[in-house]
């Protein structure tokens, strides 16, 4: 599937982030992939093009991408983007919108979602999340669902077999079909990374060598984007069928409470959050869930970005976004 970068200028925002666009996820049928991907530049407006972009206004930025899902900035502050469907990291020039292979050969997405998933950084060194790659029960392959390092262009070293642990560790309280799960966004973390689980409804902390444990349980909440502060992790909830407002949220929560803070709530599909340089916090919507049955997308043109406000309330930065989830990245 050719997916697209755009640019969407911030108004105020003092950042350089990056929406991609993602699969429909949540307990339940997680069939439905994005076909859109975009960009948040900073308020100053392409400045090449002598051009000042108003806030919220899209730009494309890129096009051609198959399957893009997560991303990050990454060396050189170029963004680098999942292509799920080729099992490839494409390395996107931020001033010109070009694109260059960076890795390839990672196992491609079976089942029309999934593969590479989301990428993060530590140092130099990238990280790739695969997912839906493997499942013993509905489509059994050779493949590893986790977390792979990439050694060089067409060369990686799994690090942590993700889908193996929550075959042996599964959840409780709520039904799950896919047992090696639905890992949808990996984030640096204490010198390792949290991993959420969309679909048995988790975060994972898993360490540079491997070691899997279990860092925060949910009820059929969906996690989907990631963002740390500090030692408190803040998480965007999508909420389950059928993805009412009030249960898309954002939550905060760290590793020496087991108490989850709402910090705000009141949005549909909530399927990422960042902060930006001003320490302000950003959420993303999805938009207004079809209804027509589980793993369907949003209706069209309704994904938003929204600020967080101090009263648990969400203000619209940008709207009108034609995509089925998003994901934004400093």
């Amino acid at each position: 599937m050719k997916t697209k970068v755009l640019q969407i200028i911030g108004g105020k925002l003092n950042l350089f982030a990056v929406l991609v666009a993602l699969i429909s996820l949540h307990t339940g049928c997680n069939e439905e992939i994005a076909d859109q991907n975009f960009e948040l530049l900073s308020s100053h407006g392409n400045e090449k093009s002598g051009h000042k972009w108003e806030p919220g206004e899209p730009q494309q930025l890129a096009t051609g991408l198959q399957g893009g899902s997560g991303s990050s900035i990454g060396p050189g502050g170029a963004l680098y983007v999942t292509e799920g469907a080729v099992g490839r990291i494409s390395r996107i020039d931020p001033g010109t919108g070009e694109i260059s292979t960076y890795a390839s050969g990672l196992p491609p997405y079976i089942i029309g979602i999934g593969g590479a998933m989301d990428i993060a950084f530590i140092g130099s060194t990238a990280y790739v999340l695969v997912t839906l790659v493997n499942d013993p029960n509905l489509f059994p392959t050779s493949e590893v669902n986790g977390i792979f390092r990439i050694d060089g262009p067409n060369s990686f070293t799994l690090i942590a077999d993700i889908g193996a642990y929550n075959l042996a560790h599964p959840p409780t309280g709520f039904d799950f079909f896919v047992s090696t799960g639905v890992l949808y966004s990996i984030h640096t973390y204490r010198g390792g990374f949290l991993v959420a689980d969309g679909h048995l409804n988790r975060v994972l902390y898993v360490t540079t060598k491997g070691e899997i444990s279990e860092f925060m349980e949910f009820g059929n909440t969906v996690p989907t984007g990631l963002e740390v502060s500090g030692n408190t992790v803040y998480m965007a909830e999508a909420g389950p069928v059928p993805h009412e407002p009030q249960s898309g949220k954002v939550v905060s929560f760290s590793p020496k409470s087991s108490n989850i803070t709402t910090v705000a709530s009141g949005a549909p599909l909530l399927v990422d959050v960042e902060f930006n340089r001003g320490r302000t916090l950003f959420a993303l919507s999805q938009g207004v869930w079809d209804g027509q049955m589980e793993g369907s997308p949003a209706i069209p043109d309704d994904g938003s970005l929204l600020r967080v406000n101090s009263d648990g309330t969400f203000t619209t930065i940008a709207n009108g976004l034609e995509t089925n989830l998003f994901r934004i990245h400093k």
